[in-house]
């Protein structure tokens, strides 16, 4: 049984570490030199750390460690007694200062878990976040242990790249055709940023001159073959580092800084010191293999983990429950960045769709958890929507209510003060405050309180007085177990308008008890646009009418609020036809809401961009968290309705557009067309004839995708025979066969499982490739709901049989799909009985993994 396994049986169930039990590291290493002897089964590791007593005791050294060998271990070059037990290497009686050597033997080849040393496609790599170091030598495996790294590594001239943290600053030729480097970083880092790479690539040379005229060596190393997909990373380094030193002031520290791209990668991607670790699908780039999609997300990821230089290396985490500290931030950076560089309504928009689509759902789910969580039992399973992008609007907030000079002076001060440490979240507010003056006492519950606050809003006029007044209720809902949740403090921004779309009133609002008041002067009942923005990761429940919605999506003066009222216009007419369906009553939908939609085709002036993001109509993820309870088949029986009424109203326009827009190459205008041609494909006859044109006249992946998708969203006869052309043509590309995966895991008939089944035996897909599993598999529980969702459970127990293949094979992958498989609270009682029984398989594996463990478990116990 491995170290990440659990028995099944009662006694042997994991526990939770709690941060409330932090004590800080017994010993700490200033130093560490490590070589790396490089062989696929037996690679030697040689650690000889500098350690030095933490305070005065007599405790023993202890050390964490996994999947290792232990060779040698000695105490200031002397042989030393030690016990090895349950992950860790335990040694007595040491001094209060010495040398450490540990010798141990590791195999990367056996290695499916992807954490640690690893082989991909024939490279070494390591990825150490959270706590995979421990799977490369024996080390105190904690982020407020900050240590210099000295490493030497040897391997075969095969591999003629060896990279590794910092500078290099040795190498050369050793016996027997192998060769070293050595790289030295001077910066003091927490092992979970350290990063080795070893490999034959293509490398991409570019460089930066910062602002105070230092030449910084730029490297991108990528599979052979595919240089030419590298240049778009470039481009969004560069873009990265000259945004970061104009908006935050903050200059890149290093002489080098090096991205490796690889196919195999449990996450996105990977912010070692200098020497950045992506998964494949945020690096490589050409118009004929990425969308437009797929560039900006390139450009985004490059961002954010360029700007973990700051937040996140300079500035660490004291311990793994801070996780948002750097993560939160880092996404509220590179938000700003993306909106900086493009559409700043778009970016916002995206943003507010992962809130809603996916953070709510998981804030009501069984693995709710405040952006600062209290306790884990496995710590892959708090990469989570809370930590990262709760983790972003919290600070966003902070932003809104402090200003952007207020803001920058608490960075300039955290900065000031924490550089170079292992810091909490309540330092970095605690900066915020101080730097502004800003009160933000109360603001950190946001970092404490689980669960998404709930806005209700009514409003009365008083014509007498001239006085239009908001009454605002907030209200967290309190879970089993959980103590009362108190009130938070919400930034509430509010426009009114007149009946003709004037504004009247925008204003910031702060919201602190559980009950207030406000007040505004005004001549006529306003059309209020409330939350405006998502100026707060809440829920808001305010009774909207058609025509205040229908004022709202014209005029309000946020981009932002027009969308969110289109999105509220589309919901109510879904939510009025699930009533119709559990009445046995027809179907029907007001021409108010068709006319609607047919404005935002025929607005001649408002952003393409904007126009596609209204078009783009609530998923079910989003409707489903719209409401407590869901009757599942009426929701997807009524969104189908709608988007297909709409269509089938608006023909003509659509077509017209679509027309307009083909002559128009840029995102924007692909974006709206194809929006467009995804309505077209549900209308009465389906446009079959346009979808085939596009497919075979497109001139890039965007438009040859789209056209794909657009045959399956509209389940066109044509559509088997585009998915062969396609996979036939691109069988050879990884990540655009990650595209046909998705979309054939999208097919929404009754034979897809079938389908999936036997696409498991395509010479494309491999189970070891974690790109491949969410493509496929993944993508069929959170994207395919009905099918996902069918009342005889044979979704679930598709889903539950893949995270049994996988619990053994990669349990952070398991762990991360399973997650469509926890969130049943609001379904019905058959459909709960059955996703629990397939939970209660995934409990009684004789080897389980923590990470499945803790979500199963969790999802049980609600």
């Amino acid at each position: 049984m491995s170290e990440n396994q659990v028995s099944s049986t009662a006694t042997t169930q994991p526990t939770a570490k709690r941060l409330a039990d932090y004590l800080p590291p017994d010993y700490l290493v200033p130093e560490l030199a490590l070589s790396f002897r490089l062989q696929p089964e037996a690679t030697r590791v040689t650690a000889v750390s500098k350690i030095t007593r933490n305070g005065e005791h007599s405790r023993p050294l202890v050390l964490d460690g996994e999947q290792q060998t232990i060779q040698q271990v000695l105490v200031n070059g002397n042989d030393v007694a030690f016990e090895q037990a349950e992950g860790k290497l335990v040694i007595n009686n040491v001094p209060s200062e010495f040398e450490l050597t540990v010798v141990t033997a590791i195999s990367p080849a056996a290695n499916s878990s992807l954490e640690g040393l690893y082989m991909s496609d024939g490279a070494y790599c390591t990825q150490c976040e959270a706590e995979g170091f421990r799977r490369i030598t024996f080390f105190p495996d904690r982020p407020d242990v900050l240590t210099c790294y000295q490493v030497r590594i040897e391997a075969p001239k095969e591999f003629p790249f060896l990279l590794s943290n910092g500078n290099k600053v040795e190498e050369g030729s050793l016996a027997d055709g192998w060769h070293y480097a050595c790289w030295q970083d001077p910066f003091p880092k927490p092992c979970y940023l350290f990063a080795l790479v070893a490999g034959d690539f293509d490398l991409l040379e570019d460089s930066f001159t910062t602002k105070t005229q230092r030449d910084v060596k730029l490297q991108v190393f990528v599979d052979k073959g595919n240089l030419n997909k590298a240049h778009h990373a470039m481009a969004s380094l560069k873009k990265a580092m000259a945004w970061d030193e104009s908006r935050f002031d903050l200059e890149y520290d290093l002489d080098i800084y090096m991205i490796v791209a690889v196919d195999f990668f449990n996450m996105g991607a990977m912010e070692n010191k200098g020497l950045n670790v992506f998964n494949t699908k945020y690096v490589l780039a050409d118009e004929q293999t990425a969308t437009d999609d797929d560039f900006h997300g390139i450009e985004s990821v490059i961002g954010h983990e360029y700007f973990h230089n700051w937040t996140g290396n300079r500035v660490t985490c004291r311990d793994w429950f801070q996780l948002s500290l750097k993560e939160g931030l880092t996404v509220f950076r590179d938000q700003e960045f993306s909106s900086d560089v493009g559409s700043r309504a778009v970016n916002r928009i995206h943003a507010i769709k992962v809130m809603k689509n996916h953070q709510f759902a998981e804030d009501a789910g069984p693995m709710s958890h405040p952006i600062r969580p209290e306790e884990v039992i496995e710590m892959n399973n708090f990469y989570t929507v809370t930590v990262y992008d709760k983790g972003a609007e919290v600070i966003r907030m902070m932003h809104t209510l402090l200003g952007e000079q207020g803001f920058q002076a608490g960075m300039k001060l955290y900065f000031e003060r924490h550089d170079g440490q292992a810091v909490t979240c309540d330092d970095f507010v605690q900066a915020m405050q101080d730097a502004s003056g800003k009160d933000l006492t109360q603001f950190r519950r946001w970092y404490s309180q689980a669960g998404t606050p709930e806005l209700t809003v009514s409003d009365s006029f008083d014509a007498a007085k001239g006085i239009y007044r908001l009454d605002v209720k907030q209200l967290t809902p309190q879970r089993a177990n959980e103590a009362a949740k108190l009130p938070v403090h919400i930034p509430f921004s509010v426009e009114l308008l007149d009946t003709e779309g004037n504004s009247l009133v925008n204003q910031l609002l702060e919201v602190t008890e559980a009950e207030q008041s406000f007040e505004f002067s005004v001549a006529g009942v306003p059309v209020p646009s409330l939350l405006q923005d998502f100026s707060a990761p809440v829920k808001l429940h305010y009774q909207y009418s058609t025509a205040q919605l229908l004022v709202l999506m014209g005029f309000a003066s946020s981009e932002v609020a027009r969308w969110e009222a289109s999105v509220s216009l589309f919901s109510q007419a879904v939510w009025q036809n699930v009533v119709r369906l559990q009445q046995h009553q027809p179907m029907s939908l007001d021409s108010s809401v068709i006319d609607a939609f047919r404005a935002v085709l025929l607005h001649e002036s408002q952003d393409h961009a904007l126009s596609a993001e209204m078009l783009k109509f609530p998923t079910a993820n989003s409707l489903i968290e719209q409401l407590d309870s869901v009757d599942l088949d009426a929701l997807f029986s009524a969104r189908d309705f709608v988007m297909d009424t709409i269509a089938d109203g608006c023909e003509d326009e659509l077509l017209a557009r679509y027309r307009d827009l083909t002559s128009q190459d840029n995102p924007a205008s692909r974006s709206f067309k194809n929006a467009i041609l995804l309505l077209l494909a549900r209308s009465a006859d389906g446009n079959e004839a346009l979808i085939q044109a596009q497919f075979d006249s497109a001139v890039g992946m965007t438009d040859s995708l789209a056209a794909l998708s657009a045959a399956v969203a509209g389940d066109a006869s044509c559509r088997d025979e585009l998915l062969q052309q396609f996979g036939t043509q691109w069988q050879d590309t990884p990540l655009v066969m990650d595209k046909w995966f998705m979309l054939q895991a999208s097919v929404s008939d009754d034979d897809v499982i079938n389908r999936l089944t036997a696409l498991q035996q395509h010479p494309a897909f491999s189970f070891n490739n974690p790109n491949r599993v969410r493509s496929l598999l993944g993508a069929f529980a959170s994207v395919n709901l009905p099918q996902f969702h069918r009342a005889d459970g044979s979704g679930y127990q598709f889903l539950t049989d893949v995270i049994k293949k996988l619990n053994s094979l990669n349990p952070q992958v398991a762990a991360r799909i399973m997650t469509p498989l926890i969130q049943f609270g609001k379904f019905d009682a058959q459909r709960q009985a059955l996703i629990k029984g397939c939970l209660q398989q995934l409990i009684d594996l004789p080897e389980l993994s923590r990470d499945v463990y803790e979500k199963a478990s969790k999802a049980l116990a609600v």
